[in-house]
């Protein structure tokens, strides 16, 4: 099988970083290593001078002469990021990042301040992880014969698991087609049509948005195992767990049998969204940190209806867990491709945790989807996690996200 588990860090190495002795202990010696590494990234994205400010201890990194300069005091950064220690802390360990940030408010940049922010980010990994920035050209996708990989290719379960898992493992999705019979996604499509009244905003177990009707609708119904008989026997069949298995890596469901786990969220796509969250931009998943703990988990997205670019479909940017690249949005400089990913009615989507993928704002029509997925085996606490999930469930309620223009190419671009 084909290993996605790409961690490199432990919990039980984290510690709480004092700023001042990181600036004089530690980063020098990360420069003298990465610093040629991070600048060749910082070339390809733009980067201008970034300063940070941690409870008055400042600094400023500056990519010069072929490496990245660090200078105490922020009077030539371009842009200037406010700390407390702990988010400070954090963003050197991988435990959150400059998207986290923003979407808790722990920071509030201008909108082009946040996005020469979120240009660093894969910069900032390649110092303190001396993991490269992705460049044009470093990403091809080959099958297992050697001929070009077809990334239009989908599989159904008479397929092979390893075609699978390599597939998986060199694009970073799949598209399982007439995975689950269309009677079963009528009768989940039932069972939520007949529970959106059970659900309340601000009751922490859904998410909400307003279109442009003036209707508050409810978009995001969680622990959704806990409304319907026929979700949980999916979640129980082999056929589900078997997407689990195909890696190799020993990846665990969300759902253990309990009623006290989110184990699987049903999503309704109106149309017209003009408050809330509804209709994902470009981002991975790991967007708000913890790639180096966690990924790549594996989501799967469970066609109750079917979808096209009119009606909220799916679509990802192959190859895109393989590079170290910013988590949110699309640098023009991006040369890897962009795959709409159109489903039936019981179709199945998968992607990894660290691929980049966004949903089409539907135009014509309402989508229904299941959502859940399988994580790598991990013992003991994960740190920051409580703050990361408090994040994305407040998100909704802190962030308004414009919908994504229709097409295939350019959406959700990083501006310069």
């Amino acid at each position: 099988m084909a290993s996605v588990d790409v961690r490199y860090r432990s919990d039980a190495d984290v510690v709480e970083i004092d700023p001042a002795a990181w600036l004089d202990d530690q980063l020098p010696a990360l420069l003298d290593a990465h610093g040629g590494l991070a600048s060749d990234g910082a070339a390809w994205l733009g980067c201008r001078p970034l300063g940070f400010d941690v409870e008055e201890e400042t600094f400023t990194l500056t990519p010069v002469n072929g490496t990245i300069r660090a200078n105490r005091g922020v009077e030539d950064a371009t842009v200037v990021v406010p700390l407390d220690r702990l988010s400070f802390s954090d963003l050197i360990q991988d435990i959150s990042t400059p998207q986290a940030l923003a979407t808790a408010k722990v920071i509030d940049l201008p909108v082009t301040e946040h996005f020469r922010f979120l240009k660093w980010w894969p910069v900032l990994r390649a110092i303190v992880d001396g993991r490269p920035v992705h460049a044009p050209g470093d990403i091809d996708f080959v099958d297992r014969d050697g001929s070009p990989l077809d990334l239009g290719r989908s599989f159904t379960p008479d397929d092979d698991d390893e075609a699978m898992a390599w597939f998986l493992a060199q694009a970073g999705f799949l598209h399982l087609s007439g995975w689950w019979p269309t009677e079963l996604m009528q009768e989940i499509s039932a069972d939520i049509d007949r529970s959106i009244g059970d659900y309340r905003r601000g009751d922490g177990r859904s998410w909400w948005a307003r279109t442009d009707t003036g209707d508050d609708r409810c978009v995001r119904l969680q622990y959704f195992q806990t409304k319907s008989v026929a979700v949980r026997d999916l979640l129980a069949d082999d056929l589900h767990r078997r997407i689990s298995t195909l890696p190799g890596d020993g990846h665990q469901p969300r759902w253990d049998g309990s009623d006290d786990v989110n184990a699987i969220e049903a999503l309704v796509k109106p149309l017209g969204v003009v408050e809330g969250i509804s209709d994902l931009p470009w981002h991975k998943d790991c967007s708000l940190g913890r790639h180096s703990y966690d990924c790549s988990g594996i989501t799967t997205g469970i066609s109750v209806t079917g979808a096209d670019e009119n009606t909220g479909q799916l679509a990802v940017v192959a190859g895109s867990h393989r590079a170290n690249l910013q988590p949110n949005f699309i640098h023009p400089y991006l040369d890897l491709p962009q795959v709409p990913l159109p489903t039936q009615t019981g179709d199945v989507t998968v992607h990894l945790s660290c691929t980049l993928h966004m949903s089409y704002p539907p135009v014509t029509g309402e989508r229904q989807v299941l959502y859940t997925g399988f994580s790598l085996p991990h013992e003991g606490s994960r740190v920051g996690r409580d703050r990361m999930n408090r994040t994305r469930e407040e998100a909704y309620i802190k962030v308004s996200q414009a919908p994504a223009p229709q097409g295939t190419s350019g959406e959700g671009l990083a501006p310069e």
